[in-house]
């Protein structure tokens, strides 16, 4: 059942801006070299110099054009995501996306996960469940292709000793000091890992759009690394250890895999506040396409005060992303509702959140809200208290939707 609320969101305006942007000044550039910072002087990325920023200088048409679309987009404009936009729902009620209930459009981003995918349990058989939810989230993503719109992939990577879990709360201390380590060159699950990233280049392969092309798609591993939630978290590797597994984990896909459809982002959760503390752990400009942030924690209820420094920290990675010639992203996001229980904040969408992404000028090219789940949401259904708020949060001059994004895979001429 679908009981919508639709104004649509036909507001023309990332054409004409991007046409403003490519029209605007541009310079020439000497050859660069690893880590080459690019002040903010003018400088305008050009199709054909895009591959130059890359991680994958031999990365299909397609992925070259969604990072310099991408890239471009950003100085004027976000796109608006959500993880697994097309199969989760508040309430269960299956159907339209619940920001295309809310609004008319979906998400102009679906985020999707390799968590069940690499399991260990999924036996590439039709009957086996884990098998059944890769075929529904590869489906889920070339869908999202086909209609243009962006794919970004999480890696909830389960440890390596048993294979059941992510959380270090649900691990032995002996798996906490050990997993991260053990997949390292050398380590005793190494050769684990290797299959495991195997695993993500067969799925990245297997994803052909309508076009007939490869499936481009943001890939997000380690995430939330400066944490300690996860095995994969600080306390339980050195940055040089994360460094290394992360350059290998890139150069396994890209050089020994040839798997040319992927976008690398790199995305801690929000306890930096300054560049330093954020590149800590930065694998180098060659292993890094996305500068991403999660970040609930400053915008839980937090007031004005959440807003600055959620914004602080979107700056500093904004203005990293300019310098390196890179896309910043809030990679992850949202105030959670239970209605009776955790209420709306009146105007988080186009108050809070809006301002937090977009004040300072900084330069944004996507978010992604987290899923709704039968009791809890970060995007509201209609008819909810604040539903109207999250439709003039879409209807923002900077909000990018599907329904209003430009063409993402193919490069201007």
């Amino acid at each position: 059942m679908n009981n919508q609320n639709e104004p649509m969101l036909g507001k023309s305006k990332v054409s004409l801006m991007l046409v403003i942007v490519l029209l605007s000044v541009s310079c020439s550039k000497d050859e660069l070299t690893e880590d080459t910072p690019i002040p903010d002087n003018g400088f305008v990325l050009q199709p054909q110099d895009a591959t130059l920023y890359m991680v994958n200088p031999n990365a299909t048409a397609e992925t070259v054009a969604l990072f310099y679309n991408l890239k471009t987009l950003s100085r004027t404009h976000f796109i608006v995501g959500q993880h697994n936009a097309f199969h989760d729902f508040y309430n269960n009620m299956a159907g339209d996306s619940d920001i295309k209930k809310t609004t008319g459009s979906d998400p102009g981003l679906l985020g999707s996960d390799f968590l069940f995918i690499t399991d260990d349990l999924n036996d590439g058989t039709s009957s086996n469940w884990f098998y059944q939810q890769e075929q529904r989230i590869k489906s889920d993503a070339i869908e999202a292709y086909n209609k243009g719109m962006v794919n970004a992939f999480s890696w909830h990577l389960r440890e390596p000793y048993e294979g059941v879990s992510f959380y270090t709360s649900e691990m032995t201390d002996f798996q906490k000091s050990n997993a991260f380590i053990s997949i390292l060159p050398g380590g005793e699950n190494h050769e684990y890992y290797k299959q495991k990233l195997e695993k993500v280049a067969e799925v990245a392969k297997s994803m052909v759009g309508a076009d007939g092309k490869l499936v481009p798609f943001i890939f997000r591993p380690f995430h939330e690394f400066d944490g300690d939630w996860f095995w994969w978290g600080k306390s339980y590797c050195t940055p040089q250890q994360f460094i290394s597994l992360w350059q290998f984990s890139v150069q396994y896909l890209r050089d020994i895999l040839n798997v040319n459809n992927i976008l690398f982002a790199f995305s801690p959760d929000n306890s930096f506040d300054s560049s330093i503390e954020y590149l800590e752990r930065y694998p180098g400009d060659s292993y890094v396409d996305i500068l991403g942030m999660d970040n609930y924690g400053d915008l839980n209820n937090q007031g004005q005060t959440g807003v600055n420094n959620a914004n602080k920290k979107l700056q500093i990675i904004s203005n990293l992303a300019i310098e390196k010639v890179k896309i910043a992203a809030l990679t992850e996001t949202g105030y959670f509702i239970t209605p009776g229980t955790n209420n709306p904040i009146p105007n988080f969408y186009s108050i809070n959140l809006y301002n937090a992404i977009t004040a300072n000028n900084t330069e944004i090219g996507y978010m992604m809200f987290w899923y709704n789940t039968e009791t809890t949401y970060c995007t509201p259904a209609p008819g909810l208290p604040d539903t109207a708020d999250f439709i003039a949060f879409a209807n923002k001059p900077k909000t990018v939707l599907q329904n209003e994004l430009p063409t993402m895979y193919t490069l201007p001429n």
